[in-house]
C-alpha cells in the first residue's frame, strides 16, 4: 500500500493510522509487566518441584489440544510461503465467519498485536478498557503513553476514542451483546474513534462474536488460535478489520511473522468443523464436572466461560497455598484477593486429584 503521513491521516479521521515510523511514546519505568497464569518455573520458586508433578490450572486453555500436529517437511524447513500464508487466512475467514468486505492479518499469538496496535493508532482521546480484564490491554495502551480509563460499565465510557472490550471477559466471563456492541461501535465511528474487541475465549461462544461486523468503520475484532485448540505454544492469532489497519498491522509484524507449522496446523484445525463441534460439547461437560467440584468444597462461582471459572472465597489464599503444596497451581489476582481461577483438568486423574486437594 501507499505510505501516508500522520497529517494525511489525520485529514481523513480524528483518530489517525500513523505511518510506519510513528514514535513510541516514552515508556514510564514505574509501570511494571503485569504478572499472568502458566508460568510453572515462577510457581516452583515459592511452591517448589511437587513430587507428581503439577497439574497446571492457571490458564483458559483446553487441556485436551488438537490432535493433528503431522507437518509437511517444507514447514520447517522452507520459510512460510504467500499460498500458506494466504490458505491460512481462508480458513480463519471461514471458520470465523469474517465478512466479506473485512481483512484479516496472522500474527505469533494475539500478544503480539497488542504490543503493535498503540504504535500505529493514535486516539484522539482517553482510552476505555472495560475492567478487569486481561491485564496486557490497559498496560500497553499506558506504556505508550495514552490516558487509560479502566472502567466497569460501557456507560461509563464517556469521550474515550478508542474502547477496548473483552468478549467473553477474562477473567469473569462475563458477555456483551452483539446489537450493544454494534451500537458503540457506530457511536465511536461517528467520531473517528475505535471499538477493540479481544474474542480470545469466543470459540466456546460463537453466537457473541463480532467477526461478521468486522470490516466496518471503527472495529477490530482480534481472535485467539491456542486456547480453544489447546495449542498456545504454536503462537497464532488474528487481527480481523477494515484493510488500512489491517495492512498497517501486518506492515508492522513484518514478513513471515508467523511460523510455517503454526500456519499448516492452524488451517488443518480451523478447518475442522467436526473436531470443534465436539470440542465445544467436550468443554461444556468438563466445566459441569468442575463446577460440581468447585461448589462441593465450599467456592462461589462468579463467573466463567468453558474453559475457566471464576471463584470467590473469604479464605482464598489460604486454599490457593494449600492447592500449590498439593502441586496444583491455580490463577489468583492481587487486586481481587478473594478471587481464584480455575482451569479445565484434562483428565480423569486431574480431576480426582484437584477433588482431593480440596477436600483436604
Amino acid at each position: 500500500m501507499t505510505e501516508m503521513s500522520g497529517s494525511e491521516y489525520t485529514a481523513l479521521v480524528p483518530i489517525h493510522y500513523a505511518n510506519y515510523d510513528f514514535a513510541m511514546k516514552m515508556v514510564d519505568p514505574e509501570i511494571s509487566s503485569p504478572n499472568h497464569g502458566g508460568d510453572i518455573s515462577v510457581a516452583e520458586v515459592h511452591f517448589g518441584s511437587p513430587v507428581g508433578g503439577w497439574l497446571d490450572l492457571s490458564t483458559g486453555i483446553n487441556p485436551t489440544p488438537y490432535p493433528d500436529l503431522v507437518l509437511s517437511p517444507a514447514a520447517l524447513s522452507d520459510l512460510p510461503t504467500a499460498s500458506c500464508l494466504a490458505a491460512s487466512l481462508n480458513a480463519a475467514r471461514a471458520s470465523y465467519g469474517v465478512a466479506d468486505e473485512a481483512s484479516l492479518c496472522a500474527a505469533p499469538g494475539t500478544q503480539a498485536l497488542l504490543q503493535v496496535l498503540p504504535r500505529i493508532v493514535d486516539p484522539k482521546g482517553p482510552v476505555a478498557v472495560l475492567s478487569p480484564t486481561y491485564s496486557e490491554h490497559a498496560h500497553l495502551w499506558r506504556v505508550n503513553g495514552y490516558p487509560v480509563m479502566e472502567i466497569d460499565d460501557l456507560d461509563a465510557v464517556g469521550d474515550a476514542a478508542v474502547v477496548v472490550i473483552v468478549n467473553p471477559n477474562n477473567p469473569d466471563g462475563r458477555l456483551y451483546d452483539v446489537t450493544q456492541l454494534e451500537a458503540l461501535r457506530a457511536k465511536l465511528a461517528a467520531a473517528g474513534g475505535l471499538l477493540v474487541v479481544d474474542e480470545a475465549f469466543a470459540d466456546v461462544t460463537p453466537e457473541i462474536s463480532m467477526a461478521s461486523s468486522a470490516g466496518r468503520e471503527g472495529l477490530l475484532v482480534l481472535r485467539s488460535f491456542g486456547k480453544f485448540f489447546g495449542l498456545a505454544g504454536l503462537r497464532l492469532g488474528f487481527a480481523i478489520g477494515d484493510q488500512t489497519l489491517i495492512d498497517m498491522l501486518a506492515a508492522r509484524l513484518g514478513p513471515w511473522a508467523v511460523s510455517g507449522p503454526a500456519l499448516e496446523i492452524g488451517e488443518r484445525a480451523l478447518r475442522d468443523t467436526v473436531w470443534i463441534d465436539q470440542t465445544r460439547d467436550a468443554l461444556a461437560s468438563a466445566r459441569a464436572r468442575l463446577d460440581k467440584i468447585l461448589m462441593s468444597s465450599g467456592l462461589e462461582i462468579i463467573g466463567g466461560t468453558d474453559l475457566f471459572r471464576l471463584t470467590q472465597a473469604r479464605d482464598a489464599n489460604t486454599c490457593y497455598e494449600q492447592l500449590g503444596r498439593a502441586g496444583i497451581l491455580v490463577r489468583r489476582f492481587e487486586e481481587q484477593p478473594g478471587w481464584l481461577r480455575f482451569g479445565l483438568p484434562g483428565d480423569d486423574a486431574g480431576f480426582d486429584r484437584l477433588s482431593e486437594a480440596l477436600a483436604g
